[in-house]
């Protein structure tokens, strides 16, 4: 028996007390992690989540944590209904199995996009101070570096030179000093499509053990500049727009201008989006999981887009036109 199906027949074994009945186990979903989510279902045809995540690898205790201050920002999470800490296991209520990026098209992309300003709004509205991790310059430079090590080194196979290493610090130094700079709420890390649940009260959401204290835009642009599927531009600026109008009447801190929210925006998405052409190659090369892949021209699509709009982002478009 394989370690995965031994942590399985483990997972049932806890699982049976909890739920007090006979049930089947059926995968659920997988991400990018070492979680894994397995489906229970019962024979009345209710339905709850299984989690499994490798204590040696995961830690599901921010995972409880954040659950409950979802909760109680009233943004639906899933409800941690029995734990097992030690051993990597909670048993939650299932928000079902349509996701947005499931769901999304045309006729219902605005809807949809309403609900998840809405629940983002809800979540940066309960900010207070000291509760979560900030998101830092380390944290920040830590995610970027990704980039050159894992996207470049690994996946391009290539060495940047003493110039080119320059003017990617360079930008780097300005991305961290604009994303510092930007007031500061609790940020989910990971708000895109693939994590929001269709479900009622919509969206239900997923994946937010890694939430931080740190840049206000940065959910926004995580929501509207996908890794997994792009809008016209037209469109994001919509949903940006309504985003910021709202805010700013709701009393969060957003700037006066929006031409400044815009450009805040922009450079912060800039720097998710080299933190996950990093991260999605580390996946790859390290994990095994290649589907990922398939998704940096997207990415790369943003950066150069952002890093041909801004003079002060020019010499990171130069770098990308070298590289690619």
């Amino acid at each position: 028996m394989i370690h995965g199906d031994l942590r399985r027949a483990v997972l049932e074994r806890w699982l049976a007390p909890q739920l007090g009945v006979s049930f089947q186990l059926t995968p659920a979903s997988e991400d990018a992690s070492f979680r894994r989510y397995w489906r229970a279902t019962l024979a009345d045809g209710r339905t709850y989540v299984a989690m499994d995540a490798p204590p040696d690898k995961e830690d599901c205790r921010p995972f409880v944590r954040v659950a409950h201050m979802l909760s109680a920002a009233g943004v639906h999470a899933p409800e941690i209904i029995a734990q097992e800490l030690d051993q990597g296991f909670l048993l939650l209520s299932d928000l079902g199995s349509r996701t947005y990026l499931e769901a999304l098209n045309d006729a219902n992309s605005a809807a949809l996009f309403a609900d998840a300003t809405e629940a983002l709004l809800r979540w940066q509205l309960a900010t207070r101070p000291g509760e979560l991790p900030p998101y830092d310059e380390a944290l920040l430079r830590r995610e970027m570096n990704l980039f050159p090590a894992w996207y470049v080194g690994r996946h391009l196979k290539k060495e940047l030179s003493v110039a080119q290493k320059e003017r990617l610090e360079s930008v780097f130094f300005l991305l961290v000093k604009s994303a510092l700079a930007q007031p500061t709420v609790y940020v989910h890390r990971d708000y895109m499509p693939r994590n929001l649940m269709v479900c009622e009260p919509n969206p239900g959401v997923l994946d937010f053990q890694d939430a931080v204290l740190g840049p206000i835009t940065y959910d926004v642009v995580s929501l509207v500049r996908d890794a997994f599927v792009s809008w016209e531009e037209e469109r994001v600026l919509d949903w940006v727009v309504r985003y910021w109008d709202t805010a700013r009447s709701r009393g969060l801190p957003v700037d006066a201008e929006f031409g400044e929210f815009w450009r805040a925006l922009e450079w912060m998405g800039l720097q998710r989006h080299l933190k996950v052409l990093g991260i999605f190659a580390r996946i790859n090369y390290r994990d095994g999981k290649p589907k990922y892949l398939q998704d940096t021209p997207r990415f790369i699509g943003y950066a150069r887009s952002v890093s041909q709009r801004y003079r002060e982002l020019a010499p990171l478009a130069r770098l990308l036109d070298e590289l690619e």
